[in-house]
């Protein structure tokens, strides 16, 4: 054969192997894409992430290897999850993760009723309208609620016992966020049946919260209840640097707050229902239908104390509180 045939049967072979790649590579069927709509920022949301990656991988996905994740970030400023919700949609994404707050996945319902829906809230998923019935959601939502009002009247009856003196009590609310707001009604009313006063204080932005204390010390009121809300969660180290400042006693939902320095939290273990948004989601990928899978209620709970803020405070916790708390920081 003489070389100048040899080298140009080389070269169509080459040609030959290429188009073959490609040709496979098209066949290969498209990674899923989950749209990961939230209402935190990515910053403060390390462990839910974990959380929810590790569901994903019970049911056995992991993200770039076979699942894609498109994450959208809202910071705590509400009025930006419509929008990208509906930029998620536009990518056309398998299924939608509206993760941290009922605005997330209200925001995702509007956007489409043919993508699946998971969500992982604090409030009721029944009242706001995501779904028609926790047993049986129907439609293209479903999810999972660390369910927080009604932990209301515990989490203001531990302020009182580690607080036993303070009459008049403070209730931090986000009024844009229906779970915040629900707090707002049913923790004034608790406050009656101990013989308290519970003073509601609004706050939708960062200076709002500024503006509360202002409030709480003019008012001279003993106590601060922070209501479960993202926009609380994203600026736990302000809060907790503002009752420090203030020496105001405070009770919040979510033990990151209680590790950033806050005195006591109560409430449904978030870790565990991110897992299980996880778990779903995956479950959705593989075929399941989200109205076929009931909403998911919470079975862990976790009441921790933080004693170096208590004794920061001048406070003596009693051994009744400090037995029942699943963990004492020290």
């Amino acid at each position: 054969m003489r070389r100048r045939e040899f080298i140009t049967l080389l070269g169509g072979a080459g040609l030959l192997c290429a188009a073959n790649a490609r040709r496979a590579r098209a066949q290969q069927p498209a990674m899923p894409m989950i749209g990961f709509l939230s209402s935190l920022s990515q910053r403060d949301a390390a462990r839910i992430t974990a959380a929810f990656f590790q569901g994903l991988n019970e049911t056995g996905y992991a993200e770039d290897r076979n699942v894609a994740i498109e994450y959208r970030w809202a910071e705590g400023q509400f009025e930006r999850l419509p929008t990208m919700a509906v930029e998620l949609v536009r990518r056309q994404v398998a299924v939608i993760a509206a993760i941290s707050g009922t605005p997330a996945g209200l925001a995702a319902k509007a956007a489409t009723t043919s993508i699946p829906i998971v969500f992982a809230i604090g409030g009721d998923p029944v009242a706001p309208g995501l779904v028609s019935s926790l047993s049986r959601p129907s439609g293209n939502v479903t999810g999972v609620t660390f369910f927080t009002s009604p932990l209301a009247a515990k989490r203001l009856e531990l302020l009182r016992d580690l607080v036993p003196q303070v009459t008049r009590f403070a209730v931090l609310t986000n009024p844009d966020n229906p779970p915040s707001q629900l707090e707002g009604i049913e923790v004034p009313a608790a406050a009656k049946t101990f013989g308290r006063e519970a003073t509601v204080l609004n706050a939708t932005t960062e200076a709002h919260i500024d503006e509360a204390f202002v409030a709480i010390v003019q008012q001279r009121i003993g106590a601060l209840f922070v209501s479960a809300d993202p926009l609380f969660f994203n600026h736990r180290e302000k809060l907790v640097a503002l009752a420090s400042h203030h020496r105001t006693p405070a009770i919040y939902a979510y033990r990151e707050q209680v590790e950033a320095g806050g005195l006591i939290s109560y409430g449904a273990s978030r870790s565990d229902a991110y897992r299980l948004a996880g778990i779903y989601t995956g479950r959705i990928l593989r075929g399941e239908k989200p109205g076929d899978l009931p909403v998911v209620l919470p079975t862990k709970f976790e009441f921790i104390i933080n004693l170096k803020t208590a004794r920061t405070l001048g406070l003596t916790v009693p051994n009744t509180l400090l037995a029942r708390a699943d963990e004492v920081i020290e």
